[in-house]
């Protein structure tokens, strides 16, 4: 919702508070999952290196799209931001509040396409694939590259 390019370069310049080294992928255009009677989404991944530990990194990012206007409506609805934590490395946790790898990061080509421009190589800890060989595996239908818009 709103000016979404705003929302996530916004994020990504507080990402950089705590996120080191960061990579960004292109920005994408892609079809709503979900709840898909919205608005197309604006996805890019990113990547770096950070001394936050898991839980912090989750309390740092939820701070970020607070500081951002995000609002809590229904589930899978438009929003002004989501941030997402896929990976933590080769970390496996599965708390209340925080699953790594995120669960249904392999159903979603919004989000393997934009990570294999950044981290083609890297290894699901739990597939034992890598990015590429999960992008393999899905359509890119409804998914868009952005030239610089």
């Amino acid at each position: 919702m709103g000016d979404r390019q705003q929302y996530l370069r916004g994020a990504l310049a507080k990402l950089r508070a705590q996120v080191k080294d960061l990579r960004v992928s292109s920005l994408y255009r892609t079809e709503p999952w979900g709840k898909v009677d919205q608005p197309w989404f604006l996805n890019l991944c990113a990547a770096g290196r950070t001394s936050l530990p898991p839980l912090e990194l989750l309390s740092f990012i939820k701070s970020i799209e607070a500081e951002l206007g995000r609002t809590h409506t229904e589930k899978w609805g438009p929003r002004e931001i989501d941030i997402d934590i896929l990976f933590y490395g080769g970390k496996i946790l599965k708390l209340p509040t925080l699953k790594i790898p995120h669960p249904r990061l392999a159903e979603r080509a919004f989000v393997l396409i934009p990570l294999r421009e950044i981290a083609a190589d890297f290894v699901h800890p739990v597939l034992k694939k890598t990015v590429f060989e999960l992008t393999e595996k899905i359509s890119p239908e409804g998914i868009k590259r952005l030239n610089n818009e």
